[in-house]
């Protein structure tokens, strides 16, 4: 049936208005809000809590370090410096010395964490790259206990020099501990070292790690 086209404009407008009342209907419901009294809520900060990382290693007593001579470290190269820190630390007349520090050997570096008064770790670290590290130790008429190492340490100026570093550890074995720990990072340190091509690829463990001496009892 023809409708003039006025009717049929207000017919249309009709069926739309039907149609938008229903989809307004059919519209999901917003999600109820719940208001709490100012007594039921409790404020927290908004900083995350960070453990405390578990430092894993041995407790010693850092004796210090000594600049050190000479490019070839052979057995009992470490004997003097380790004496004259040796002395040192006896001029206290104290028998047993508190572990101050917490030696940590990994695979490329070596890490020494200094402890406070309470034995803690504290925030100051010294970093030892393994691959810097010239010989270690632990055979010393002086003390079993002491385990050492030969670093080469770059000045500011680009220079280098050879200090040697000394620990006293709890035993004549943890101080063996050390000494095949330390041997163990080096030869992952060389392996890396030589896959980045950064070794001679005819170079092998045994000939760079002939400098490196382990006390076996």
């Amino acid at each position: 049936m023809w409708q003039p086209a006025t009717e049929r404009l207000q017919h249309f407008q009709t069926m739309l208005k039907t149609k938008l009342n229903v989809l307004t209907l059919r519209k999901e419901p917003l999600p109820t809000v719940i208001f709490h009294e100012p007594e039921a809520i409790e404020l927290c900060t908004t900083t995350p809590l960070m453990k405390t990382r578990a430092h894993t290693g041995c407790k010693v007593t850092y004796l210090g370090k000594v600049s050190t001579t000479g490019m070839q470290f052979l057995s009992g190269c470490t004997e003097k410096p380790v004496i004259e820190l040796w002395k040192k630390h006896t001029l206290a007349r104290e028998d047993v010395f508190p572990a101050n520090a917490l030696l940590e050997i990994r695979p490329f570096q070596v890490w020494l964490h200094h402890l406070d008064l309470k034995g803690e770790a504290t925030v100051h670290m010294d970093t030892f790259q393994v691959a810097r590290i010239a010989y270690c130790t632990a055979d010393h008429n002086v003390s079993p206990n002491i385990f050492a190492w030969v670093y080469r340490e770059i000045n500011d100026d680009l220079s280098y020099q050879m200090d040697c570093h000394a620990v006293e550890c709890e035993s004549k074995l943890e101080a063996k501990k050390l000494a095949h720990a330390m041997m163990e990072a080096f030869k992952k340190t060389f392996h890396s070292m030589k896959s980045d091509g950064r070794i001679h690829r005819n170079s092998s463990s045994e000939e760079v790690s002939h400098e490196f001496e382990s006390d076996d009892g």
